[in-house]
């Protein structure tokens, strides 16, 4: 059996698991590593298909285009698909790469993504749906007002007494 490097197309002896010339593992004689067609075919030949099921979810995002793109090739490298999407409440028109981006993976790849992106310190912590930016809950904020008042209050309470 004569084996072949499905790159470079060099034979090489049975017992020779890896191409001398480029690396590449070897395989029998006429099995040929099909060329991309295009970006998009190469892009579809790296995805897992163990990753690419279910919904959209939101595993990470970047302050910007680049920033996301760059989590998106991250992703890419382990065989884990991703869309990315504006992030929601920014007010920057499509054709710009400003503006904050949400990395969406399929539900199968949240997992693996999540644990990649952890390891990379890239992976960032999803606020509560009720939470609100900065603050929390809302019950905080209600309380935060209420002590503002109070000690305002009292405040006024005493600089009045001083003044009569």
């Amino acid at each position: 059996m004569t084996l072949v490097c499905p790159r470079c197309s060099r034979s090489h002896e049975a017992d020779e698991r890896f191409c001398r010339e480029c690396g590449m593992p070897l395989v029998r004689e006429g099995a040929r590593e099909v060329e991309a067609e295009s970006a998009a075919h190469e892009t579809a030949r790296k995805i897992r298909p163990q990753f690419a099921r279910g919904e959209l979810v939101r595993v990470a995002g970047g302050r910007n285009q680049s920033e996301a793109e760059l989590v998106q090739g991250i992703l890419l490298n382990d065989g884990i698909p991703s869309v990315l999407r504006r992030t929601r409440g920014f007010d920057v028109p499509d054709f710009l790469a400003a503006g904050p981006r949400d990395v969406l993976v399929p539900e199968s790849g949240y997992e693996e993504a999540a644990r990649l992106l952890s390891e990379a310190d890239l992976l960032t912590v999803e606020q509560s749906p009720n939470g609100l930016p900065g603050i929390g809950s809302p019950g905080r904020l209600a309380l935060g007002v209420v002590l503002a008042f109070v000690l305002g209050g009292a405040l006024v309470w005493v600089l009045y007494q001083l003044a009569s």
